[in-house]
């Protein structure tokens, strides 16, 4: 902010879970902390009641009429994961400070690209992992870095969640591996369950004090449906230094599990119920709610005006996108069927749920062997790969107020 003029905000993909992020604009708007300038979608905005649209911004179909118009400051934007890049390029381009929907790209080489061109146009990436900002992991990886926990033998999330047939009809791109030539990997690991896996490596760059290098990443994808990525994935990532990182998920549950990142360590064991903010430490009688939780939105604003540290810059996802560059390239997931998997409902918010799938997750959770490993009969052999090194192991944003 320069001279107490509110930087201009745009946000490019106003519907579907834009909306959320219209809430988030609406109420920095209303504090003055920004001003909101324009809206970008295909289609026209649909009604928001907690964010009315304030007078004088405009809407248009095409960002880089924006871009050209309204001259925004900062632009967030919530579009599908395969129209990230070449968006981001546009708004970088432009001089805009950026905060990017997660996924913020779905291979390296893209991720790569787009640091690239952060570094040029000297503009900061943050990237909507809003589950970062959360006050109980600050907490969490304060009582690592303090040794609370004794050394750490495993991190690990189990998450189990419900999405009926209605999700999979979303969007032209909902359930892809592809779309237009280019990854849309619209799976549970890649796309809704994302926070879980992020929240681990969060954890585990805690642990060691570096972002992770995966060594090796072993994958169990399978599906219920007639869809190109999975549904339900085991994966268990090796770092070349560091404890194993085991994520357990799935979106044909039984039962809902909101989602838990387990950490072991020689004086036991610290749950973060990553969703909810609720945190048990080895010394807690029961699980506690920990209160606060910085937007990214916010921090981003912080950064330009006084450089705070970025909490999710581009670079920190580097690993994460590591997971996508192997998923990229795996075989198609597992379908299950017959007596497996049981229908529940009908019509748009029908549901399929794989049976006794809480179970095998938690367990995958709890001992860090895959579900093929644990002699589930339905388990088939994990994909494995031994992948590449991250493009950046910085963690600093680049910006200018």
């Amino acid at each position: 902010m320069t001279g107490g003029v509110p930087p201009r905000v745009a946000l490019v993909g106003a519907n579907g879970h834009g909306r959320w992020h219209r809430r988030m604009i609406a109420a920095l708007h209303a504090a003055g902390r920004l001003r909101l300038v324009a809206l970008v979608d295909v289609r026209a905005p649909e009604p928001e009641p907690d964010a009315p649209t304030p007078p004088g911004t405009e809407v248009f179909t095409d960002h880089r009429a924006m871009l050209a118009a309204s001259r925004p400051d900062v632009v967030v934007v919530c579009t599908p994961p395969h129209t990230h890049l070449p968006i981001a390029r546009d708004v970088l381009a432009a001089g805009a400070d950026l905060l990017l929907e997660k996924p913020p790209v779905l291979d390296l080489a893209e991720h790569r690209e787009l640091l690239a061109a952060s570094a040029a146009a000297g503009r900061a990436v943050q990237v909507n992992f809003q589950a970062l900002g959360s006050a109980a992991l600050a907490e969490l990886t304060g009582a690592l870095t303090a040794g609370r926990l004794g050394p750490v033998t495993g991190i690990a999330t189990v998450a189990a969640w419900q999405r009926p047939d209605a999700y999979y009809a979303r969007s032209p791109w909902a359930g892809r591996r592809s779309v237009d030539g280019r990854p849309a990997l619209d799976g549970a690991l890649a796309n809704p369950l994302a926070h879980a896996l992020m929240q681990c490596l969060a954890v585990a760059e805690a642990v060691t004090g570096a972002p992770v290098r995966p060594a090796r990443i072993e994958v169990e994808r399978y599906r219920v449906r007639p869809i190109e990525v999975d549904d339900t994935a085991i994966l268990r990532l090796t770092p070349h230094a560091g404890p194993p990182v085991l994520a357990a998920l799935t979106l044909a549950a039984e039962e809902h599990v909101a989602g838990d990142v387990l950490v072991t360590g020689g004086r036991g064991r610290a749950v973060l119920e990553y969703s909810t903010d609720r945190l048990r430490l080895p010394s807690d009688d029961r699980p506690r709610a920990v209160p606060g939780r910085q937007g990214l939105l916010a921090n981003l604003l912080d950064h330009r005006a006084t450089g705070a540290p970025l909490i999710a810059p581009l670079a920190r996802t580097g690993p994460f996108t590591v997971v996508l560059d192997a998923l990229r390239d795996a075989p198609e997931p597992t379908l299950l069927g017959g007596d497996l998997v049981r229908v529940v409902g009908d019509g748009p918010e029908r549901v399929r749920v794989i049976r006794g799938v809480d179970e095998v997750l938690r367990a995958a959770a709890e001992t860090g062997a895959l579900p093929s490993e644990a002699g589930v009969p339905w388990a088939t052999r994990p994909y494995v790969v031994d992948p590449p090194t991250p493009p950046s192991t910085r963690q600093d944003g680049t910006s200018h107020a």
